[in-house]
């Protein structure tokens, strides 16, 4: 992870709490994995330092982890080998970080499930506003998904599969679950609680992000179609996300 911007913390700025969370650095230099590291422990977050995937995965069986921070670029294993792995078997929220320019990688990324990602170099202070980003929108959800009343329904069905908004689940036409990352889930919630309406994508960005950065513009395009390709029959026909050109997409229900 080369590329790294260190700003300057005014002592008073380095005891922000942050409920002891649980953050893996992932990162094939030391160097760059105490850096990261000291100053999120500084801002109160627990942080794990892993040299790779396999350091990684044996975090992930022994202990709770709320946001991984992955490198795209490194020897042996790659970050989005990585990323693969975690968007098909957990999940844990996951912010990439790629080299200026990487286009193709971020793409990727994206589409196996990444809930940010961040180009280099890294300025701290925008790597800890992403991060606090991720992880409240994660606690949202959890909340809403206990005693807090939601506006959209509990189970919304749609095609042959169900969203269960309370339980954060997307259930299958076979009742099993089907793997949904955090943003897919955001997406899929802002659409049942807007179903036979145009949403433009900066609509759809508000109420699935909710964050003022500036974001991807291909993001919710290739975030649509991984959603595509778990619920409808044929993606490329789609059927309950539909594409309304020039404006954006609409999610249709019957009646």
């Amino acid at each position: 992870m080369t590329g790294l911007e260190i700003a300057a913390t005014p002592r008073s700025a380095m005891l922000a709490p942050a409920a002891m969370q649980h953050i893996a650095v992932v990162d094939d230099e030391a160097d760059i994995r105490d850096t990261v590291g000291e100053y999120l422990e500084l801002k109160g977050y627990r942080v794990s330092r892993c040299d790779g995937g396999a350091t990684l995965r044996a975090l992930l069986e022994a202990d709770t982890v709320d946001l991984v921070l992955l490198d795209v670029a490194m020897p042996e294993e790659d970050g989005l080998s990585i990323a693969r792995y975690l968007g098909a078997n957990t999940d844990v929220a996951f912010v990439m970080v790629t080299a200026a320019g990487e286009v193709v990688d971020r793409i990727v990324g994206l589409e196996l499930g990444a809930d940010d990602y961040l180009a280099k170099p890294v300025d701290l202070r925008e790597l800890l506003a992403r991060i606090k980003t991720v992880l409240r929108r994660g606690a949202r959800r959890a909340a809403k998904g206990g005693s807090e009343a939601v506006e959209t329904p509990q189970r919304v069905m749609f095609g042959d599969c169900t969203l269960d908004t309370n339980a954060h689940r997307l259930i299958g036409p076979d009742g099993a679950d089907i793997p949904i990352t955090a943003m897919e889930f955001d997406l899929l919630r802002a659409f049942a609680e807007h179903p036979n309406r145009v949403l433009s994508r900066d609509q759809l960005l508000d109420m699935a992000h909710n964050r003022g950065w500036e974001p991807f513009d291909r993001s919710i395009d290739i975030r649509i179609a991984r959603l595509r390709r778990k619920i409808e029959p044929d993606p490329a026909k789609p059927q309950v996300i539909k594409t309304v050109r020039g404006a954006g997409y609409m999610f249709a229900l019957p009646g």
